[in-house]
């Protein structure tokens, strides 16, 4: 089989892009960090028939979101979050059932050393399995801890880790030697495009307002209907 030159396989990458940017009326904008082949494999096979998932490089997808926006102006908002690493699903059915699928399928994954926290880490309270040898090792991190029953307690809830610091040799040791794996990666949901408005995922979480439009009549009478002049003669006035 004759490989493709490059500039073939771009010009069939941005085809392929423009195509479903006019196909499909919402795009969801995703981060891909830390997503494997094999995982993202699996997140397009919960999607068949539901959505697709396009990856590729920043500078190609800019090019084909200019080119289709010339025909949409409303598709340059996708090009702020076009960075890093991300991609994007494609999709005609309901965005929130799309985005639930994508969470479905998020993994549990360990702490590595100098990866950047996308959640706060917290250690709670407990008796571990470790040995009393291993008690330095929580002094060095300043986590207060006694022996019980020749095992390592812990103390009090440990606020190991904050969100966007990079981890550490020491907390990602300890919290592989405590089994603890504190993150979770997937598909993250940047931006949503639903046929011209842009928004943020968060939106996404809120729950529509039921508004009731009946009238409150509690305590309220209906009103007397008004006498005509005709019919004063049958009223006995002075009772």
């Amino acid at each position: 089989m004759v490989k493709e030159d490059r500039s073939t396989w771009k010009a069939k990458y941005v085809m392929r892009l423009t195509q479903y940017l006019d196909e499909y009326p919402k795009v969801l904008v995703v981060g891909a960090d830390n997503v494997g082949s094999c995982q993202m494999q699996k997140i397009r096979v919960s999607l068949r028939g539901h959505a697709v998932i396009l990856m590729g490089r920043n500078t190609m997808m800019r090019k084909a979101i200019r080119e289709q926006a010339s025909k949409n102006s409303s598709l340059e908002k996708l090009l702020a979050d076009v960075h890093e690493n991300v991609g994007f699903v494609f999709t005609k059915d309901d965005i929130s059932s799309i985005r639930d699928k994508l969470l479905e399928n998020k993994v549990a994954a360990p702490a590595r050393a100098g990866a950047i926290a996308p959640v706060d880490v917290t250690i709670p309270a407990q008796v571990t399995s470790l040995g009393p040898e291993r008690t330095s090792f929580f002094q060095a991190l300043q986590i207060p801890t006694k022996i019980t029953r020749g095992t390592i307690e812990i103390i009090n809830d440990v606020h190991l880790i904050k969100i966007g610091e990079k981890v550490g040799a020491s907390e990602a040791a300890l919290l592989n030697m405590l089994k603890i794996s504190p993150f979770s990666y997937g598909l993250i949901i940047r931006q949503v495009y639903d046929s011209g408005p842009c928004f943020e995922p968060a939106i996404l979480d809120m729950k529509p307002v039921i508004l009731d439009t009946k009238p409150a009549i509690l305590g309220i009478q209906p009103a007397a209907p008004e006498c005509d002049d005709d019919d004063m003669g049958d009223l006995d006035i002075f009772g």
